[in-house]
């Protein structure tokens, strides 16, 4: 047991180095720079780099995802439900591994469907064509979402390495149920705002890398604070 929660755990680290690494450098790095670049260089690089990048995007998220909850099985498998559900372990990797899922889902779901169509229509206008008229709105939807996959990185990563390495986070006074309902209805809120619309006040911090970053350390502190008072 000890052998294999090991090497879940390399694999987990591996996949998710790539993957969020990935995830960084599309929204730090390559966004940015076709926002500033003329069309052709914009054109190639999304008919030449983008899908090989995505290949290791997703393929990173599904590794990630398959070795994480291997180990979240196991070890509520090792400790009992009961017991898990009630650690400062439980906690703390439930409510990481939550936002971990949504990030992974957000990857196969929306974000690859819709980039599939941006890069169809990409190789249609170099080929002469006309763009597709999905296009716009696919390539919106997966910028939404992938900004909200950069918002959830900073308190997912922060619950996982709490998980083995802060305990003491879980607070001693609150209300169990409180807290998961509270927890669930927050985590949800952000995810729907990428889903639902493309427009509005709610998604003005996801237009841009600092206001990302802000919400997702507003978030981390929402739920920091949270679990603290938790029984």
């Amino acid at each position: 047991m000890e052998f294999t929660l090991f090497f879940l755990r390399w694999i987990h680290f591996l996949a998710g180095i790539t993957w969020i690494g990935i995830l960084y450098y599309f929204n730090f790095v390559q966004t940015p720079f076709f926002a500033e670049t003329d069309a052709a260089v914009r054109i190639g690089a999304i008919q030449k780099l983008v899908p090989r990048a995505l290949w290791w995007f997703r393929w990173g998220a599904m590794f990630t995802f398959l070795a994480g909850i291997s180990i979240y099985l196991l070890r509520m498998g090792e400790m009992g439900g009961g017991l898990f559900y009630s650690s400062p372990y439980g906690v703390t990797i439930t409510v990481g591994g939550l936002m971990g899922i949504l990030m992974f889902l957000n990857v196969w779901l929306v974000i690859w469907p819709a980039q599939q169509i941006v890069i169809a229509s990409t190789n249609q206008v170099a080929s002469g064509g006309q763009a597709l008229p999905a296009a716009a709105g696919s390539a919106r939807r997966a910028a939404l979402a992938s900004r909200t996959n950069t918002v959830f990185s900073i308190p997912m990563l922060f619950y996982m390495g709490a998980a083995s390495h802060y305990p003491a986070m879980v607070g001693q006074s609150g209300s169990r149920a409180l807290f998961w309902i509270i927890v669930l209805i927050v985590i949800a809120a952000v995810e729907v705002n990428a889903l639902v619309g493309t427009q509005g006040p709610t998604k003005q911090p996801l237009d841009s890398v600092k206001g990302s970053l802000w919400f997702g350390f507003l978030l981390a502190g929402i739920l920091f604070l949270l679990t603290m008072g938790l029984t």
